[in-house]
């Protein structure tokens, strides 16, 4: 999502040190600041650019519409955020660590994003958008991931008895990462 042209933009601001201007957001976009809490406020359709929110608080934070690019949001809490309205594009993101149990993603966009050790736990991924992303150690359990496009994809380790991948596509390359559970060797 391109920034609008009656965007406002906040940039180069660290929010660790002061806080933020208003609790609502509507088509703003951040550029260069940082974030250590957004617990309470409500973003829509904003965008968020180069901006390091690192373990910043997401607590009954409502995002609705925002895209997130070249940031990162390693160890975020996604699964503390308000449901209704629920949507997030990331772009060339790392989200390592970040939480996303329970949450409804089936609109959102993943685009070469960094995803190790993220937690997918009983997250509705159905028709979610991932490409180029990296899974090291992600965790996929209870998740629906029915009809998602795992081919662009890397180091995902699925069980799908433990999990809805019906119609999801892999590549065959990549079946080793489905049948981590089983202990075969595959040549």
């Amino acid at each position: 999502m391109p920034p609008r042209p009656n965007s406002e933009v906040l940039k180069d601001t660290d929010f660790s040190v002061s806080d933020l201007p208003a609790s609502e957001f509507e088509q703003f976009e951040f550029r260069n600041c940082i974030f250590t809490n957004v617990a309470g406020t409500v973003f829509t359709d904003c965008i968020f650019t180069d901006c390091n929110l690192s373990n910043a608080v997401f607590s009954n934070c409502k995002l609705n519409g925002v895209t997130f690019r070249n940031c990162k949001l390693t160890g975020v809490n996604f699964s503390a955020t308000k449901d209704f309205g629920f949507l997030l594009n990331f772009e060339n993101c790392i989200l390592d660590y970040s939480i996303f149990d329970h949450k409804k993603l089936n609109k959102s966009i993943f685009s070469n994003c960094k995803i190790h050790g993220a937690d997918f736990t009983q997250a509705d991924l159905s028709k979610c958008k991932f490409y180029n992303c990296d899974f090291w150690d992600a965790i996929f359990v209870n998740s629906n991931l029915a009809g998602v496009d795992f081919t662009t994809s890397k180091n995902f380790t699925i069980d799908p008895t433990a999990n809805n991948v019906r119609k999801a596509k892999f590549l065959s390359s990549d079946l080793a990462g489905l049948l981590t559970k089983f202990d075969i060797i595959i040549k």
